[in-house]
C-alpha cells in the first residue's frame, strides 16, 4: 500500500492544548510548545472505525495523507484483529476495522481484507457483534442519567438512531459490504433474534438473566405497541441532550466513539451543511494521532493535563527542576495548567445530567470539559508544589481558585468513601446486572482516590475546611482498607493493575502515617510487591490482570511497572533497599543512547478488557523513580 513521507508531518498546537497532525508540503515548518505534553493515547481498535465510519455517512472528507495512513495503521495492527491493542481476536474488532479499511478504499481483495473476512464469517459474521456494534434498543428501568457516564453518552446517540430508524444512504460499496460481512443475506436477518446473539469470544460481561429478559420484553410489548406521541417527545428529548453534549465541550464530546453518532445524529436533524455538522468535523482532528504504526484515534483528545501534571510533580521530587533549563520548562507547565483549569460549571449543567466542574481539572483539555477527580488532585498538587518551589514562584492560580479545586474533591466523596471519577456514584451496583455493554466489566460504577491532594493542601492551607478534609480523609482511608485484598495488594483501573493501584495506595497511606514501619497493611502491601519480582530485578505484570482479577506475571519486565513498584515501596518507607537497588540497574540498562526508553507492553486499561497506550508513562515514571531512589538510597545509607 501507498503512504506517506513520515518527515513531513507536524503537530499543530492551538488553544488550551488543542493538537491536530497535519501534513505539509514545507517541511521546514515548525509550531513552538505552549508548555502542555503532547503524546499518543491509543489503544482501542473501536476508536479509528467510528471516526472512519461517521465520516462516510456524513460526507466529511479526509485527506489523502489521512487516509493513507489510517490504513496504514489498520494493516499493522491487522493481528491480532481484536478490540484494543494486544487483545485477542474478537467478532466486534474484525467487524469494525474490516469495514473501515473498505471504506478508505481497500479492495476487498486484498490480503488483509480476505483474512479478516474470512475470520468474521467464522465467529458469526457482523450479526455476532456486542452491542457496540450494533443499533439495537436497550432499555433499562432506571433513568439513564444514574448510569456510568461512557456508557450513557454512547447509548444516547445509539437510541436517537434507532427510534428514527436511521439508516445511511445506500451505496455500491455499502451493497458490497451488506454481502461480504453476513453469513447470511442482509434482507433475511431476523434483526430482534440478534440482540442475545454475541459471539462467545466477545463476551466479558454476559447479559444476566434479568437482562434477556429486558430484550424479550423490548420486543414484545414496546416495540409491539408504539405511542407515537410518547415517541416523538422521547426523541426530542435525546436530540437535545445530543445538542447539549456537544455544546458543553465545544463538539468534543466525552470521546470519539460517541462525538461521532453525535455527529450522526446532527447530520440526520439539521442537514449535512448545517453548522453542528461542520463543528463536528473541524473538531474530528483533535482525536487523530499519528504513530509510527499510522494514524490512529484517540481515547480523547488527548492526555495533555494527565502527562503535564505527572511530569511538573517528576521535575520537583527529584529535584531535577531547580536546574535554570528545567525551572523555565516547569514554569511554561504552570502557565499550561492555570489555562488549563476549569474556572465555571458546564453550560447545560443539571438538564445534561452534569457534575460540577467549577475547579476542576479534565483529562485532556478545559475545552473537553469533564472532571475527573484524579486529574484534578493530580494537577493540583503539581499547582501548589509549582507555586511554593522557590521564592519568586508566579502565583498564577489564586487561592480562591484553588479553594474551588478542594471544594470540588471534597464534593465527589461517595457514601462508601471513596470517590467518583467522573461524578457522584448515582446508581446501587446491582445495575451491573443490567450492563448492555458485554465487551466491558464495572462500567456502571467507579472509585478514585484523592487522599494525596488533600493532605499536600493542608501542607499548605493548614486552616482551610480543615475538619471535613480531615472527616473526608479519614473516611477514604477506611475505604482504602477495606480494598485492600487479602493478598495485600489493590486492584487498579485505567493502569495495569496491581502494581499500579498498590503505588498509589501506598502513597496515601504514606501521607496519612501509615508505613512499613507501623502498619500490618502497609507490610503486607510491600511483601506482595516483593513476590513478584523477577530475576534480573524488575517487574513485569499482564494486561490480563484486570480481566482475570488475579496477578498475571508478564513474559518479560517492564520498565514502567518496575518504577511504579520501586516507588511503592520508597513510599512505603521499605528499610531495605537492595530490591529498589536491583528495580534502578534494571531500568538504567534499557535506557537507550539518545536518553530515551523503548516502548514496551501497554501500561494502560479501562474496565478490565480494554488496554490504553501511554507512552510518556516510560519516560515520566523512570525519570521519577530514579530521582526519588537515588535520594531514598543516599538517605539510608548515609
Amino acid at each position: 500500500m501507498a503512504s506517506t513521507k513520515t518527515d513531513h508531518w507536524r503537530l499543530k498546537l492551538g488553544p488550551g492544548g488543542s493538537h491536530s497532525w497535519v501534513y505539509l508540503a514545507d517541511e521546514d515548518s515548525r509550531w513552538q510548545p505552549d508548555g502542555h505534553f503532547a503524546g499518543e493515547y491509543g489503544g482501542p481498535m473501536f476508536l479509528l472505525p467510528g471516526v472512519v465510519i461517521g465520516s462516510y455517512i456524513t460526507g466529511a472528507p479526509f485527506t489523502t495523507e489521512q487516509r493513507l495512513e489510517m490504513i496504514r495503521y489498520l494493516l499493522n495492527t491487522a493481528h491480532p484483529s481484536g478490540c484494543h491493542v494486544g487483545g485477542v481476536t474478537t467478532c466486534l474488532g474484525t467487524v469494525l476495522n474490516y469495514a473501515s479499511l473498505r471504506l478508505l478504499g481497500v479492495d476487498a481483495e486484498h490480503p488483509a481484507a480476505v483474512k479478516a473476512r474470512t475470520t468474521l464469517l467464522k465467529l458469526g459474521g457482523t450479526a455476532a457483534a456486542p452491542s457496540w456494534g450494533k443499533l439495537l434498543p436497550s432499555w433499562l428501568p432506571f433513568h439513564p442519567g444514574r448510569w456510568w457516564i461512557h456508557t450513557r453518552v454512547v447509548f444516547l446517540p445509539m437510541s436517537y438512531l434507532y427510534r428514527v430508524r436511521f439508516q445511511a444512504a445506500e451505496t455500491p460499496l455499502t451493497l458490497a459490504l451488506r454481502k461480504e460481512m453476513y453469513k447470511t443475506p442482509y434482507d433475511s436477518i431476523d434483526w430482534p433474534a440478534q440482540c442475545n446473539n454475541i459471539a462467545e469470544g466477545d463476551i466479558y460481561a454476559p447479559h444476566s438473566r434479568l437482562m434477556d429478559s429486558m430484550n424479550l420484553f423490548m420486543k414484545g410489548t414496546i416495540e409491539a405497541c408504539p405511542f407515537p406521541p410518547l415517541q416523538r417527545r422521547a426523541v426530542d428529548h435525546v436530540y437535545e441532550l445530543i445538542c447539549m453534549e456537544d455544546e458543553n465541550t465545544n463538539f468534543q464530546d466525552l470521546a470519539p466513539v460517541s462525538k461521532m453518532m453525535n455527529m450522526i445524529c446532527r447530520m440526520h436533524r439539521d442537514g449535512r451543511d448545517s453548522e453542528a455538522v461542520a463543528r463536528h468535523a473541524a473538531a474530528r482532528a483533535d482525536v487523530m494521532w499519528l504513530t509510527r504504526d499510522g494514524m490512529l484515534v484517540t481515547g480523547t483528545n488527548g492526555s495533555q493535563l494527565w502527562d503535564t501534571a505527572f511530569v511538573a510533580q517528576a521535575l520537583i521530587e527529584t529535584g531535577l527542576v531547580d536546574t535554570d533549563e528545567n525551572k523555565a520548562s516547569a514554569l511554561k507547565m504552570l502557565e499550561w495548567i492555570d489555562e488549563a483549569q476549569i474556572r465555571e460549571n458546564p453550560k447545560h449543567h443539571h438538564t445534561a445530567y452534569r457534575q460540577a466542574s467549577k475547579g476542576a481539572w479534565a483529562f485532556s483539555t478545559k475545552e473537553q470539559g469533564y472532571t475527573l477527580t484524579d486529574c484534578t488532585s493530580e494537577a493540583l498538587k503539581a499547582v501548589l508544589f509549582l507555586q511554593n518551589r522557590w521564592h519568586d514562584s508566579p502565583k498564577l492560580i489564586s487561592d480562591a481558585r484553588i479553594f474551588d479545586a478542594v471544594n470540588l474533591l471534597l464534593s465527589m466523596q461517595c457514601s462508601d468513601g471513596g470517590f467518583g471519577a467522573y461524578e457522584l456514584t448515582r446508581a446501587p451496583k446491582f445495575l451491573e446486572s443490567l450492563n448492555s455493554a458485554e465487551v466491558f466489566g464495572d462500567t456502571m460504577t467507579e472509585h478514585t482516590s484523592v487522599i494525596t491532594a488533600l493532605r499536600i493542601f493542608q501542607q499548605y492551607y493548614a486552616d482551610y475546611r480543615k475538619k471535613d478534609i480531615d472527616r473526608t480523609v479519614a473516611r477514604a482511608i477506611k475505604y482504602l482498607h477495606g480494598q485492600q485484598r487479602a493478598d495485600g495488594s489493590w486492584y487498579g483501573t485505567w493502569g495495569i493493575c496491581f502494581t499500579y493501584a498498590t503505588m498509589f495506595a501506598l502513597e496515601s497511606l504514606g501521607l496519612a502515617g501509615e508505613t512499613y514501619a507501623n502498619s500490618k497493611r502497609v507490610k503486607r502491601a510491600c511483601e506482595f510487591l516483593l513476590s513478584k519480582q523477577m530475576s534480573d530485578g524488575g517487574w513485569g505484570e499482564s494486561w490480563k490482570s484486570c480481566e482475570e482479577e488475579t496477578y498475571v506475571q508478564h513474559e518479560e519486565s517492564q520498565v514502567v511497572q518496575t518504577s511504579w513498584a520501586a516507588m511503592a515501596l520508597m513510599y512505603a518507607r521499605y528499610p531495605d533497599t537492595t530490591p529498589i537497588k536491583r528495580a534502578v540497574t534494571l531500568v538504567r540498562s534499557r535506557q537507550l543512547p539518545d536518553g530515551q526508553w523503548p516502548q514496551e507492553a501497554v501500561e494502560g486499561i479501562f474496565n478490565k478488557t480494554c488496554t490504553i497506550v501511554y507512552p510518556n508513562s516510560k519516560l515520566i515514571f523512570t525519570v521519577w523513580m530514579l530521582g526519588l531512589a537515588h535520594k531514598y538510597i543516599e538517605g539510608k545509607e548515609g
